[in-house]
């Protein structure tokens, strides 16, 4: 039962770094091109 619990949680924590790290930058970018 608890088999796939690893495979979600990774997947999740992936999707959670990756909209994380989008934003960053996209922030970064932003605040860049007000200056």
């Amino acid at each position: 039962m608890w088999d796939w619990f690893p495979l979600v949680f990774i997947l999740f924590k992936v999707l959670v770094l990756g909209t994380g790290m989008f934003f960053a930058i996209k922030w970064h970018h932003d605040q860049g091109k007000q200056k």
